[in-house]
């Protein structure tokens, strides 16, 4: 799940909406706008399989407002939803979606392909971009659908709470710091602001099978009979429900960086908080192995030493512009992801040398109206899928795991926190079943810390049919499309022609194993050391470009 919505610095990608006249059009920017709600109604608890009882009008396409997806050729429009679906004749919100059609013949199109990106609350617009990522035209004969879920992005409403919630200047995330009563009171009051926000109505069907039914109104609005879909983190447990609830509707499914069902949603930040304190101890051996690039030293405790000796200072002596909180939100993503470990040393190597400028571009958190909305929503579906714990529960178990794992548990317990007070109640999860489903295809690296392996291995068994790519001793989080050939090869003939490899015995392994991601290549530091910021997103420079700046902008997603 994402922890700062400033995590990674990515290019900003502009909303998707639609220019032809008198099309419905998607607005530009989040809107506060709830015209869209006049009514509110308690759902059900898993509304995924009544959408039944709900037939959506068509969606009328147009001219994206997006310049990338204009490129792409795609067409945008806005699709009309019940509120709740247990009440389809009563209110109505909107979502956003996009489309990009087969580049095959008619004859050889095989239906579309719906994406998530993960979150909760990644806008997916920009996702129907996806398909030239797949090698050896693997995407060719896909209708590729992006689509904003509710509340997110340019769908109506889309929801937002105080846009000023992460600006940099926060302390200190540890107690041992005084914060406590701090965080304690800052997230019940975003809590608070949620429940009089202007979308508020929409956070009592916010839930995963929401979502879900959601889906399928898209599959009804295009008129197929089943869908296929490439679902990242959080994408991968919206996936799992959805086949669960729908088995029938399930084509080709594409599971990356998957989620364990058994731990929605608490007993998962648990199993991140232990697994990013090993993964950011990986990255910082990393650094050390490129001493000759970075100087800071031949041992990864070192390095490690040397980020610790940040935050204390802005623990303690805090700068009002730059916080404890945001310097260690600025590393979470070397925890995440290999992508951006150059340019991440490059601001070890600027703050070992007294300069924090490097570390403020890269947090570089947006505020405003709306600019909180990835992370309400986030919320919005975490805190009402499932109970949480008493924060007496909550407190004792971060205490504990930050006495051997400090690098995440206390930011991860804050970012949180908000659903102690949240302004909706919490629902059941769905108990995912995979036993009804066509053979789906799972990709996990060894070490992935957002969604950490023990989740691939329980979905691996609860789809009988479904086959594990282990990218072998890898950090990176849902890294498929990376150009690592032994994986993104085999997605492209699982899409083109349905082939997976044979399923091996026993239900604790991997089916392939396969290189992970690999890091970049590690760049002289002597100009940061001169005062001079690092090329924010530098690294980025692999085939993918743009679309692996869009792969991770919204991967912690979340999940």
């Amino acid at each position: 799940m994402r922890r700062s919505v400033g995590l990674i610095a990515v290019a900003t990608l502009v909303g998707a909406g639609l220019t032809t006249p008198g099309a419905q059009a998607a607005p530009s920017h989040p809107s506060t706008d709830h015209r869209a709600l006049t009514a509110e109604h308690t759902g059900p608890q898993h509304p995924g399989h009544r959408s039944k009882g709900y037939t959506p009008p068509p969606i009328r396409w147009g001219t994206c407002s997006s310049a990338s997806l204009q490129k792409a050729g795609a067409s945008c429009g806005m699709l009309t939803v019940p509120l709740d679906y247990a009440h389809p004749h009563g209110t109505k919100i909107r979502l956003a979606v996009s489309r990009v059609l087969h580049k095959t013949s008619d004859a050889a199109a095989q239906g579309v392909m719906l994406v998530n990106p993960g979150g909760p609350g990644g806008s997916g617009l920009e996702y129907s971009r996806l398909g030239p990522a797949v090698p050896e035209g693997g995407g060719d004969p896909y209708d590729w659908i992006g689509f904003d879920p509710r509340g997110v992005g340019d769908s109506v409403p889309s929801l937002t709470c105080d846009g000023d919630y992460n600006a940099p200047g926060r302390p200190a995330y540890e107690p041992e710091a005084g914060t406590k009563r701090f965080w304690l009171a800052k997230t019940a009051a975003y809590s608070h602001d949620c429940k009089t926000s202007a979308a508020a109505e929409i956070l009592r069907h916010d839930h995963t099978t929401d979502w879900v039914a959601d889906m399928e109104s898209i599959r009804k609005a295009l008129g197929v009979k089943k869908i296929n879909y490439y679902g990242f983190s959080y994408g991968t447990y919206l996936g799992q429900v959805y086949a669960t609830l729908h088995p029938d509707r399930v084509r080709r499914f594409v599971f990356d960086g998957v989620v364990d069902p058994r731990d929605v949603w608490y007993q998962a930040n648990l199993a991140q908080n232990k697994q990013f304190d090993r993964n950011i101890d990986t990255y910082f051996d990393w650094v050390a192995d490129n001493n000759a690039a970075y100087g800071l030293g031949t041992n990864g405790k070192a390095v490690r030493a040397l980020y610790y000796k940040v935050l204390d200072d802005l623990t303690y002596d805090p700068d009002p512009n730059f916080g404890a909180a945001d310097w260690a939100d600025s590393f979470q993503s070397a925890a995440y992801y290999v992508y951006n470990w150059d340019d991440l040393a490059h601001v070890l190597v600027a703050a070992a040398h007294g300069d924090l400028g490097p570390a403020k571009a890269w947090y570089d958190d947006p505020t405003g109206p709306g600019a909180d909305n990835e992370y309400a929503s986030y919320l919005a579906v975490s805190c009402t899928d499932a109970p949480w714990p008493s924060w007496r529960t909550q407190e004792r178990d971060a205490y504990r795991i930050a006495s051997f794992a400090p690098f995440l548990t206390w930011g991860n317990t804050w970012f949180n926190a908000p659903c102690n007070t949240w302004p909706a109640p919490a629902s059941t999860p769905v108990h995912v079943d995979g036993r009804r489903v066509p053979p789906i295809l799972l990709i996990e690296e060894t070490n992935d810390a957002a969604t950490p392996w023990p989740g691939a291995i329980e979905v691996r068994k609860r789809f009988p049919g479904a086959r594990l790519i282990e990218g072998v001793g890898g950090t990176t989080h849902a890294g498929s499309l990376s150009g690592v050939s032994c994986t993104d090869d085999r997605i492209a003939a699982y899409l083109l022609h349905g082939t997976l490899d044979p399923r091996k015995p026993g239900n604790n392994r991997s089916d392939v194993q396969c290189p992970p991601v690999p890091p970049p290549a590690a760049t002289p530091a002597t100009a940061t050391a001169a005062g001079i910021a690092p090329s924010v997103g530098s690294s980025h420079g692999d085939r993918l470009g743009s679309l692996r700046n869009l792969l991770t902008s919204t991967g912690i997603g979340g999940l």
